[in-house]
């Protein structure tokens, strides 16, 4: 989508601070990180939101949450804690319309969130 601010960063015609990259996912820094360590995990194929995730994406929902566990773990996170967030539409939160996972780490994090 030539439109969607993710699908420009995954075409490299929009820069990003790239964490990870292999054939399905992109991850790279939040440019307006919320804690030390805010990463945005992104699948390369287009994908709204979470209600567009068929059976057939399981693996990816789930490569992409191994994805985030490993760059916490990478940057000193995973056993201090981190939180993994998907926002599904305007409701929750969601701003851009390609599903991405945030991983934030690095300092306390309150419940409830926002």
């Amino acid at each position: 989508m030539t439109s969607c601010l993710f699908c420009r960063i995954i075409a490299g015609e929009i820069p990003a601070a790239k964490v990870f990259e292999d054939a399905d996912l992109l991850a790279f820094n939040d440019i307006n990180p919320q804690a030390p360590m805010h990463v945005l995990i992104v699948p390369k194929r287009h994908l709204a939101t979470l209600n567009d995730l068929t059976a057939a994406d399981d693996a990816l929902a789930g490569a992409m949450v191994r994805c985030a566990a490993a760059i916490a773990r990478d940057r000193g996170c995973a056993d201090s804690g981190f939180r993994t967030v998907f926002n599904c539409n305007a409701g929750a939160g969601q701003t851009v319309f390609h599903i991405h996972l945030h991983a934030l780490g690095g300092r306390v994090l309150g419940w409830p969130p926002g």
